[in-house]
């Protein structure tokens, strides 16, 4: 890969797509929407074959789930595609101005950050996400996807470079997919050493992934966490709204980052609550327990240091019981990677303690995980859920994908 020809590409049509309006990106937008819609036999056809040979190397069904798309799953990309379209456009939002004593007048604008790259795993909607979002905030993207998603991916690149060129204002030049080889990193060290190239990189997958370049990167990294998400139970809770909850959060789609991976239990309802949660679940989800909690359940496996701060990414959790909020709000702090908590409790005094102490991008009062999401949110999309605390925080929308500048006007000053 020739990191330094791709990315003047990119530098060449993100200056040209930083000048376009809102009208312009969006009728283009509309156009890659269209087309992804009119081309899904094509991207299934594509997709079928990651798949398949995912299943040939033995990948659990869970983790296939995240790689796979069908009809339905090709109809939510185009809509969060056209909810993007919907949002406001940021770039020129004068976030701040004023006047200085000598006549100086400052304006703080928004601006694109140039050229961006994401690292990501699996999970071809990703590819739609963070061009959908790169485009309208007027950046260029370099698109780092994984082999074994490499056929899906490579084929709604190709669906949006062609719509891209074929309408008045697009700028197809402005995305870029990395040409990926089984077991072959040599590209991901181009990218996390440009530079002067790249102006930012989002790692966006397992915890390996997103150690290596946070560890490695020497340009600037928007860091995304891995997902161990945890569920405490409260003395104070509704435990039947409870169970609900953990079901959802657990069961629905147990590869995701907002999927729960421990459920933290008082002590004292739990003789109450894990029966309960054991019946509804139901046999479908193997669960790790702490010694407390293995006594009380009927079916449950002794859990081992391993388990507590694991993401298992499947139909696995660990149970995890403490004697009071703030064990349980410590135990969390200690364990969590800083992405999604929630609490159930029907106390408003326990709900905004674990909100004010516990340290986690998106902090939930009687409500699932799942919800850590761009679209849920209300941003159309996402490009990941940043677990940092510099520059954003949580789903990253279209403003994560800004920075500003001061503009000054004078009339002569001098200092």
């Amino acid at each position: 890969m020739n990191i330094k020809l791709i990315t003047d590409r990119l530098k060449k049509a993100g200056s040209i797509l930083a000048m376009q309006n809102a009208q312009e990106k969006n009728a283009t937008l509309l156009q890659v929407a269209e087309a992804l819609n009119q081309q899904k036999v094509s991207i299934l056809k594509a997709n079928l074959q990651d798949v398949s040979a995912a299943r040939k190397k033995g990948i659990s069904e869970s983790l296939i789930d995240r790689l796979t798309l069908t009809e339905q799953r090709i109809d939510s990309i185009v809509e969060s595609l056209k909810n993007v379209i919907s949002q406001t456009d940021p770039i020129g939002e004068e976030t701040a101005g004023w006047k200085t004593p000598n006549g100086l007048n400052i304006r703080q604008i928004r601006v694109p950050l140039g050229v961006v790259a994401i690292i990501y795993e699996s999970r071809p909607n990703v590819t739609v996400d963070a061009f959908s979002l790169a485009y309208k905030s007027g950046n260029a993207i370099l698109l780092r996807g994984s082999s074994s998603a490499y056929n899906s991916n490579k084929e709604i690149v190709r669906i949006i470079k062609e719509a891209l060129s074929k309408t008045k204002d697009g700028v197809p030049d402005a995305i870029e997919l990395v040409e990926v080889k089984e077991h072959d990193h040599s590209d991901v060290d181009q990218i996390l050493t440009a530079t002067g190239m790249i102006d930012v990189v989002l790692p966006r997958g397992g915890k390996k992934l997103i150690q290596n370049v946070v560890t490695n990167a020497r340009i600037p990294v928007i860091e995304t966490g891995s997902g161990v998400c945890h569920l405490y139970i409260d003395k104070e809770a509704d435990l039947k709204i409870a169970c609900k909850i953990a079901e959802n959060a657990k069961i629905q789609r147990p590869s995701v980052c907002n999927a729960i991976e421990c459920i933290v239990v008082h002590k004292e309802i739990a003789d109450d609550f894990l029966p309960m949660l054991e019946n509804t679940f139901s046999g479908r989800v193997k669960l790790h327990a702490d010694e407390t909690a293995h006594k009380i359940l009927k079916k449950s496996i002794l859990a081992t240091e391993q388990d507590f701060g694991n993401e298992y990414l499947d139909y696995e959790c660990c149970i995890k019981t403490v004697n009071s909020i703030e064990d349980a709000i410590s135990y969390i702090n200690e364990h969590n990677t800083k992405h999604s908590e929630s609490i159930i409790t029907e106390s408003r005094k326990n709900a905004r303690l674990f909100q004010s102490q516990i340290d986690a991008s998106c902090v939930y009062v009687n409500a699932s995980t799942r919800f850590t999401d761009g679209g849920e949110f209300g941003f159309g999309a996402e490009l990941g859920i940043s677990t940092q605390k510099l520059h954003a925080r949580g789903p990253m929308g279209i403003k994560a994908l800004t920075t500003t500048k001061y503009l000054i006007d004078g009339d002569g000053q001098i200092r």
